[in-house]
């Protein structure tokens, strides 16, 4: 008898126990939820009030009882947003410059990555700090310097020399941000020459000293075998290199102010619109003429929306790559 009654009292702080369990896992998994759900939220708010703008017509503006939803939806926004931008050539061109500085500042950042990595020589360790330093220096403070160099731009004096020139103007010219990712000194290039350093430091040597007895020199090693091997923190730096790059406007605006850049582009939206949007909803032009601010501010809106839509195509599409890469690369190492 008290041997049964001790068995079912073992059963009922058992079930105790298997309930209380489940219940803390219940409101972990709620709290948990809800945190994500939260954060997601505060995250994707202003991207969906963008698109919530970018189909909502004039007269909603003033129309209390409208919130998200749109009464009237139009695509007046967009079509007006694109005439003052410029969009489909404006993006085109935009897209081309990125790809290209992109290309070329991970295929340098790659190869001085490899050298860190892998090569020992006298101040070698002092070369890496000065890397690591660029990292942690402010670009604005570069900008006069900068500016100088490109504006009377020499290599180690050789035009000055042979032709008494003080150098060539290469402002307002898409060649400042090519030289910079083409020699791995581009926008965050510290950044990237440290990932692929620390992925390349975390590789084999066998592998090399195996190239090496086959007959394999250094580039080839690092062309036919290091770098194919590196497609972690390849995809890495390029994903965060095409949208560092894409949304810069200190270099943009520093080398080339003239040129037919989104960043630019964007950041001189506001005046085009208050200019524009009275002639192209035909109420006419001139400085009696004003646009409404409320107007101006969804066209604006719906211009930026225009602006990121590259970004957000390129996110859903390589997002899964991207979380793996930089799970397996070196900036995690």
């Amino acid at each position: 008898m008290e041997a049964s009654q001790a068995v079912r009292t073992e059963d009922n702080k058992y079930r105790l126990m298997k309930i209380k369990n489940k219940t803390i896992d219940t409101l972990y998994a709620i709290f948990r939820y809800a945190l994500v759900i939260g954060i997601s939220f505060i995250i994707i708010y202003p991207l969906l009030m963008k698109f919530s703008v970018a189909f909502k017509d004039k007269i909603d503006i003033y129309n209390p009882t409208i919130y998200m939803v749109p009464v009237n939806f139009t695509l007046d926004n967009i079509k007006i947003a694109m005439e003052i931008l410029n969009y489909f050539p404006l993006i085109g061109n935009t897209l081309v410059f990125v790809i290209v500085t992109t290309l070329l500042t991970a295929a340098s950042c790659a190869l001085a990555g490899y050298g860190f990595a892998r090569f020992s020589f006298p101040g070698s360790n002092v070369l890496f700090a000065l890397v690591i330093l660029t990292i942690l220096v402010p670009t604005s403070t570069l900008m006069v310097p900068m500016y100088l160099h490109f504006r009377s731009f020499d290599i180690l004096g050789l035009l000055h020399l042979f032709t008494g020139k003080e150098g060539v103007n290469l402002l307002n010219t898409y060649w400042p941000s090519i030289i910079t990712s083409a020699t791995a000194i581009g926008l965050k290039a510290g950044l990237f020459i440290y990932i692929f350093r620390q992925f390349f430091k975390g590789m084999p040597k066998e592998i090399e000293e195996a190239a090496l007895i086959d007959g394999a020199g250094g580039v080839k090693t690092f062309l036919k075998i290091m770098l194919p091997n590196a497609v972690p923190p390849i995809i890495t730096v390029v994903l965060f290199c095409f949208v560092w790059q894409y949304n810069d406007t200190f270099f943009t605006s520093l080398f080339m102010s003239e040129s037919a850049l989104m960043p630019i582009k964007i950041s001189t939206l506001s005046a085009q619109a208050n200019a524009l949007i009275p002639g192209l909803i035909g109420v006419g032009s001139g400085a009696n003429v004003k646009a409404d601010p409320n107007h101006v501010a969804m066209i604006i809106d719906t211009g930026i929306l225009l602006a990121i839509i590259p970004l957000i195509i390129l996110y859903l599409v390589v997002q899964r790559y991207f979380v793996e890469s930089v799970e397996r690369s070196g900036i995690i190492g």
